[in-house]
């Protein structure tokens, strides 16, 4: 029950206007999804097309963001430049992308000090506002100015019955300072571009795909980047998997092996990030992508893992459960649902291995008689069980015969390590957490397995042996017999 008020002293605490545009411009926005979040917003008003479009001008450049949507009047426009424009607990409908009504301001004041925009509704003269930080800052008030930094977008908006730009002018963190006439700091700002080009792309693949939206980009429509590669006949699609009680969708994806892709279509499938960076879930709201390629702290990104990836399906109904935070690029799934996840990801990741390691094992397979070359063997010494270092292991046998001047000094060390294998500490550790246990070279850089493949292919080659031979003996050999995966790549 909540308390009277009405007998008990009051006084006004609001925040102060220019402290609190400050705090807004500090949410963390990337330049990537602040553009995303304003193309949420034409979405949500019916936008058919949309197009961002920018003007390098050093630190007068700007970026300008304009659709066909519904538009608004003078007073809709008002309202939705108000900080804090809806209640995040309202229901909305199913479609609506937006959630505390703070998405246009908080991700334009993030990245510019100068936020216009400017819509028209039914064919009806054209109306807009201009939120001037410097303005805020200099009065104190939270006020609006009936200003536009450039008169000519106006008219954009005459060539077609309804519709809405925002521009984005004084863009000082992306490029507050900068010379119009430097290279340098031109090629940075059309990288970082490219950068927004490849995240919208991704972001709203399956409105692209779908035919629900068209984006274009300097006038360029832009391609849809589809992590799943649904329409390649190999990508394996496993079957989906309700869970919240029907509301959240899981369905996985295990990626073809680079042999049956083109060399175009595996070097488009790695996208702006790379293989490995793009495997895990990928987290969609109202088809909206949240969250890209994240394991969500279940499991470290890892080589052979990269082609799982994962399409969790969102209704625009679950944000608390999810915390869905205002920039809606992160994504937290509820205690309960964890185990539910990481078991439906084990699966789709036991899959992606076996597609993953699939050449290397039918090497292995091909030629299994291949005597196996262990690093470790076991020796008894006066009745007592030790271990030594195979010196018949390739490596070794290579190490010792390339460094012959310091074979004496390395079969020493050798011998060292030998006898200080701390055995015990090792069968207590292995007792007391057997599940902690990692391989040879787990978590590390692949490239240091890869070059030392290498050196052994190398030497199996200048004895004559063909290409298969060695490849061959390396798989039965350890520790590279447990990454066969890796043989494609020497």
């Amino acid at each position: 029950m909540m308390t009277d008020y009405s007998l008990i002293e009051t006084t006004p605490a609001e925040p102060e206007a220019g402290s609190m545009i400050e705090t807004f411009r500090a949410i963390g926005y990337s330049l990537e999804t602040a553009i995303a979040d304003i193309i949420d917003n034409s979405i949500s008003a019916g936008s058919k097309n949309i197009w961002i479009d920018f003007e390098w001008k050093g630190s007068s450049s700007w970026i300008a963001i304009k659709d066909d949507g519904t538009g608004m009047n003078n007073a809709e426009l008002i309202n939705a430049m108000r900080p804090g424009s809806k209640n995040p607990n309202e229901i909305r409908s199913i479609g609506d992308l937006g959630r505390f009504g703070l998405g246009l301001k908080t991700a334009s004041f993030s990245q510019c000090r100068k936020l216009s925009v400017i819509s028209r509704k039914n064919e009806s003269g054209a109306v807009f506002w201009t939120w001037d930080l410097d303005f805020v800052n200099q009065t104190g008030k939270w006020d609006l100015v009936k200003y536009l930094p450039d008169p000519t977008f106006e008219q954009q908006l005459y060539d077609q019955e309804s519709g809405t730009i925002v521009i984005w002018n004084d863009i000082d963190r992306l490029v507050g300072g900068l010379n119009q006439n430097d290279n340098s700091s031109l090629n940075k700002f059309l990288r970082r571009m490219e950068q927004v080009k490849y995240h919208l792309a991704m972001t709203f693949h399956r409105y692209i795909d779908s035919n629900k939206i068209k984006l274009w980009f300097q006038q360029r429509e832009l391609i849809a980047w589809d992590p799943f590669l649904i329409n390649e006949s190999a990508t394996q699609k496993l079957p989906e998997e309700p869970v919240q009680g029907g509301r959240v969708r899981l369905r996985g994806f295990v990626l073809p092996h680079k042999s049956k892709l083109t060399e175009v279509k595996f070097r488009e499938a790695e996208g702006p990030n790379g293989w490995n960076a793009h495997q895990g879930f990928y987290i969609y709201r109202n088809e909206r992508l949240l969250l890209a390629g994240d394991w969500l702290g279940m499991f470290r990104k890892e080589e052979h893992y990269k082609l799982a990836r994962i399409r969790v399906d969102l209704p625009n109904n679950l944000d608390e459960d999810w915390q869905i935070d205002i920039k809606k690029s992160v994504a937290r799934p509820p205690l309960i649902l964890r185990e539910q996840l990481k078991a439906y990801a084990s699966k789709v990741r036991a899959q992606a291995v076996d597609v993953y390691r699939h050449k290397g094992k039918v090497l292995q397979r091909k030629y299994a008689s291949h005597e196996f070359r262990p690093v470790w063997v076991e020796k008894i010494r006066q009745g007592k069980r030790f271990y030594a270092i195979n010196t018949d292991h390739p490596l070794i046998q290579h190490l010792l015969s390339s460094l012959e001047t310091k074979k004496t000094s390395i079969t020493k060390l050798l011998s060292l390590i030998e006898e200080t294998v701390p055995i015990p500490l090792i069968t207590i550790k292995e007792s007391e957490h057997p599940d902690l246990q990692g391989q040879p070279f787990e978590d590390i850089s692949s490239d240091a397995l890869i070059s030392l493949m290498k050196l052994m292919y190398d030497s199996f080659i200048a004895q004559g042996n063909t290409d298969e031979f060695a490849k061959t003996a390396i798989l039965n050999m350890e520790p590279f017999n447990l990454y066969p995966q890796l043989v494609d790549s020497i």
